[in-house]
């Protein structure tokens, strides 16, 4: 195995990860129903974002959370995701972006999940 270092590993990467993502009993009723029939627009914006993030080519703009911000998860969620992600990874890639997107995505979930927490407990 090979890490992660052009574009089409970030896209295998996103595609497998968002694959089982869709399929997954717990978290892709949420994912489903959010995105409906705009995975490819989704998938085409993850491409960019990770990318962005892993192999410093800057071509993400925009804001990641907004879309998170009234979805309707808890801490069961997010770690839900980062297993499969985690899995993901390790299934396809070894070396240290892939850890990088571990370690990353890791650190997303918790920031997320904080963010998420706190706009409940401040509702107005």
């Amino acid at each position: 195995m090979n890490d992660i270092s052009t574009f089409e590993d970030v896209q295998a990467l996103v595609d497998t990860f968002y694959g089982k993502v869709q399929q997954d009993d717990y978290i892709g009723p949420i994912f489903n129903s959010k995105i409906q029939d705009r995975w490819p627009e989704h998938l085409a914006k993850m491409y960019r974002f990770w990318e962005s993030i892993l192999l410093d080519n800057h071509t993400y703009s925009g804001r990641p959370f907004p879309p998170h911000a009234f979805l309707p998860v808890d801490a069961t969620h997010f770690n839900r995701w980062l297993t499969l992600f985690t899995a993901t990874v390790d299934s396809l890639f070894v070396g240290p972006i892939a850890e990088e997107a571990k370690e990353r995505a890791a650190k997303m979930a918790a920031m997320f999940h904080y963010k998420i927490e706190y706009i409940k407990n401040n509702a107005i």
